[in-house]
Order: C-alpha cells, then sequence, then structure tokens
C-alpha cells in the first residue's frame, strides 16, 4: 500500500524510491526537504485562508496567479466569465507539454478558517481540493529545481466551478491544447483511482391550488404531492456494478410553503444522483416511471449527467480504490491518458471537520511526482 506509509519523512522517501526502482543511500532529511516542506505547508495555509466558494474564486486564483509568476512560471489567466478566470502555468515558454496537472480551486459553502491541531491541518478547502493544488505546485517545483523534467513537458491548470457545473473546466478546453496524459488532484487517500461513479441532478416540482388550511378540502397540498412521489423514490430498486457499487440518491433540498396556515401551492426537492451502472438517461427513465406512478401530478426535470467514468491506474506502487463522487474529468475534451490522486479522505471533505494530516499532504507530493516522472519515462 502506498499511502501512509510513504509519508514525507526520511523513510517515506526511502520507500518510494525502492517502489520505482531507485537506489538512493539511506539519510537523514536534508535542508532541501526541509525547505520543501516548508514551502508546502505555507502554500497550502495560505490557499486556505483566502475564501474561494463557487463563484467568488477571484482572491485565490489572483493569489495563485502571482505566487506562480514569483516562482518563475510563465502564468495565463484565463477568464470564464463574471471576474473569475482558471490560471494556467508552464516553464518557460513552452506552452504546450506531454503532461497537464490540474485540480480545482473553488470550494463547497461555507468558509471555514484554517487551523493547525498538531498534524492536523483544517479549514474549507483543506482536504477538497487545495490540498491537491498545494502538493501538485511543489512537486512540479522541486522536479523542475532537480532537472528531472524541464520545458514542455509539464503544465499546471487551476480552475473555478468544480463544485457546481465543471464551468472551469469546460471553459480550459478553449486552451487549444492536448496532452499524452492528465493528472487530476483530488482527495483519494492517497490512492490511484480506478474509476468514479457518473452522476447528475434532478428536481421534482409540484403544484398545487393555495388556500386557508382549515378548509384542505378546498386546496391541493403541493408538499403532500411531493412527498408520495420522494416516497416513491425511496423504494426504487437502483442499478448496481461489480465495477462501481450501487448507484446512490441524495435528496439535497426540499422546499415549499410559505406559512403553516397556508395550503401550499409550490414545493420542489433537489436530488443528486451518483450512477454506477448503465446510462444517465436510464436511471432518469427509471425515475419517471417510478416517481410518476406513484403521483402523476409532478414535474421531473433531469439537469443531464453521465454514467460511470473509468481511470487510468497503471502506474506500480499505488492501492487503487473507485470514487463515488464526480470530478472535472469527463469535462476535459481529449484523447489522453487520465489519473486522480491526492492527499485527504472525501469523507471529511463538505464538513465542518474537513481536515487532512501534514503527513498525508507531503506524502502526496513524492506522489505526484511519482506518476508524472512515470508518465514521462515511457515511450
Amino acid at each position: 500500500m502506498f499511502a501512509r506509509s510513504f509519508a514525507f519523512t526520511w523513510l517515506g522517501a526511502i520507500s518510494i524510491a525502492a517502489a520505482s526502482g531507485i537506489q538512493r543511500p539511506l539519510a537523514l532529511p536534508s535542508i532541501k526537504a526541509q525547505t520543501t516542506s516548508s514551502a508546502l505547508l505555507d502554500l497550502h495555509k495560505s490557499l486556505i485562508e483566502i475564501s474561494s466558494i463557487s463563484e467568488s474564486e477571484r482572491n485565490v486564483s489572483d493569489y495563485l496567479g502571482g505566487y506562480l509568476r514569483n516562482r518563475g512560471f510563465t502564468v495565463e489567466a484565463q477568464p470564464v466569465k463574471e471576474d473569475r478566470q482558471n490560471i494556467f502555468a508552464y516553464s518557460g515558454q513552452s506552452r504546450k507539454t506531454r503532461v497537464l496537472v490540474t485540480s480545482h480551486i473553488d470550494t463547497v459553502p461555507p468558509y471555514w478558517p484554517y487551523e493547525r491541531k498538531g498534524d492536523e491541518i483544517w479549514g474549507r478547502g483543506s482536504v477538497d481540493a487545495k490540498g491537491s493544488v498545494a502538493a501538485q505546485v511543489v512537486a512540479v517545483e522541486s522536479l523542475l529545481r532537480d532537472a528531472e523534467i524541464g520545458d514542455g513537458d509539464v503544465a499546471l491548470l487551476f480552475v473555478v466551478g468544480e463544485e457546481k457545473s465543471g464551468e472551469g473546466m469546460r471553459v480550459a478546453n478553449g486552451l487549444g491544447l492536448s496532452w499524452e496524459a492528465v493528472v487530476f488532484g483530488e482527495p483519494t487517500e492517497l490512492k490511484l483511482a480506478s474509476g468514479h461513479k457518473g452522476g447528475g441532478v434532478f428536481t421534482i416540482k409540484a403544484k398545487g391550488k393555495a388556500g386557508h388550511s382549515g378548509y384542505p378540502e378546498q386546496g391541493t397540498n403541493a408538499i403532500d404531492l411531493l412527498i408520495k412521489g420522494l416516497a416513491a423514490l425511496q423504494q426504487l430498486q437502483l442499478p448496481w456494478s461489480d465495477e462501481f457499487g450501487n448507484t446512490t440518491l441524495n435528496v439535497g433540498t426540499i422546499q415549499g410553503g410559505v406559512a403553516s396556515n397556508v395550503i401550499p401551492q409550490d414545493a420542489s426537492a433537489t436530488v443528486s444522483s451518483r450512477v454506477a451502472a448503465g446510462s444517465a438517461e436510464d436511471l432518469e427513465k427509471l425515475v419517471r416511471q417510478v416517481v410518476l406512478g406513484a403521483s402523476p401530478d409532478l414535474e421531473i426535470d433531469f439537469a443531464g449527467g453521465r454514467g460511470p467514468v473509468p481511470i487510468d491506474h497503471d502506474i506500480k506502487g499505488f492501492e487503487t480504490a473507485v470514487m463515488n463522487y464526480g470530478t472535472d474529468i469527463p469535462h476535459l475534451d481529449g484523447d489522453h491518458k487520465r489519473y486522480l490522486y491526492g492527499p485527504g479522505s472525501i469523507l471529511v471533505a463538505h464538513s465542518d471537520h474537513e481536515h487532512l494530516t501534514v503527513s498525508d499532504l507531503e506524502a502526496a507530493v513524492e506522489g505526484y511526482k511519482l506518476i508524472i516522472t512515470e508518465i514521462l519515462n515511457r515511450d
């Protein structure tokens, strides 16, 4: 298992070298290693301290662009819309590279400040995905400094809007570039993802007739109609597969009514799906059949979706696993190999206890370096 046993200590560095076939003498941590760790922790802290909730990422993109310029990268700020921008960076003048390393700089709400608790780093985005961003930057910097890569080998791309519609990555297709391989950063517990579930979002809407609550027979309760449909949804036999597991549904929001003494005229619920088998269209047909069969007056709006996403995982030295969440991987066009890796656990992301350990963050730097060099050393 590659994960925590490969923490960025002198022992972890030796273990990683052995796993990659590189023989290095046993040594205590060097000044360079200590400097790298300090730069990593400082960058990670700075990124967390800047709130970057989806659609409000400009401050963190400005900071990251300035940071990379100061470290000698050529930086392009790619406009998205409404004062939002992606950050694209590379060494020298070689805009076209063999490998792209990428993650997202937006987070879900609300903002939670940076806090250090011993070996743990807490705060919104500490895991999803500013841990990946910081580790990717430091990994590429380290490889350049040690002349293990050069101009034309690796570019960095940090996008906005992943937590919503993937708008930033969709706009990144306009860079007009292609790569042999793309390394995506998300929390994978230092495992190399072999795939992730597909997904989509749909809204169930109910239209009733308002009236005085003392005379329910004079109106039609929209919330009652909605509840019938949601109850049927809970009984739905969802598709599954041996590789990706079970398809799941999550009723994320419910809205309806204006007061307890008014028969509600409108009600709605939004549902997120994680598709493990078949297509999003197959799931849509199933949902419509079951929900409308229970409550035919409902309206169901599907906002697109996709089936499961296979991911390349042909690099030795890593444990592999399927991820249950969605990523920007399907939003980036091109015939490239695609890898998914990063520090921290998705189980604490999107929560008020989001955190990861320093050792995981440091190990991720070595993990990214190994992935990048393995890709580049292939014929």
